[in-house]
């Protein structure tokens, strides 16, 4: 009998876990719905904590009236680039102006590195990121702290991770472009919680 309720204890102990440990990853869930599938990904709020707020803030009061994914750079559009990369780039339509651009955090800070999959901030100079995201294909290290995509060596602000969908990423990748617009944009419906 005494085997039993001890069993029973750490059963229940084991399933208040699992269920507390499967809310907190969930909290950090979100969907891209986009016209041609939907894209799952995870953000980092404690470790890019300004990068994570800002991106949530756009999705909070974004219309997406003129949301979409627009910009696709492939190994075979970059001819002026001596260092080339694999990524996909959106942005979102908010109903008021943009917030304003937030603080750099560099990849050596924070510990998150441009994987396959990676989401991350698009910018010019460091500190000048506000509503324009990308996706990576591939591993991009040289969009790292220390990478030489862009000559500050600063590289971009990384803040989550594509867990399912990258074979819509990877759809739109493979869209028609000139230059690196897509000639046909892939257009964002919403970006919720999962």
């Amino acid at each position: 009998m005494q085997l039993i309720k001890t069993f029973s204890k750490y059963l229940g102990l084991f399933i208040v876990a699992t269920v507390v440990s499967s809310c907190s990853q969930n909290d950090n869930l979100y969907v891209i719905e986009t016209e041609i599938g939907d894209i799952v990904f995870e953000v980092y709020p404690e470790k890019a904590p300004i990068t994570v707020a800002n991106f949530l803030k756009y999705v909070e009061l974004a219309d997406f009236d003129s949301a979409n994914f627009y910009r696709s750079v492939r190994m075979d559009n970059q001819p002026k680039d001596s260092v080339k990369i694999e990524v996909i780039q959106g942005n979102f339509t908010a109903r008021s102006k943009s917030f304003g651009t937030i603080p750099h955090e560099t990849t050596d800070k924070i510990g998150l590195l441009h994987k396959d999959g990676t989401m991350s901030m698009g910018r010019l100079k460091p500190g000048s990121a506000a509503l324009v995201f990308f996706i990576c294909i591939n591993d991009q290290p040289e969009l790292d702290f220390g990478g030489k995509r862009y000559a500050d060596g600063l590289g971009f602000a990384a803040f989550g991770q594509v867990t399912q969908g990258m074979d819509i990423v990877r759809e739109i990748q493979r869209g028609e472009t000139d230059y690196q617009t897509l000639i046909k944009t892939i257009d964002i419906h919403q970006i919720r919680k999962q």
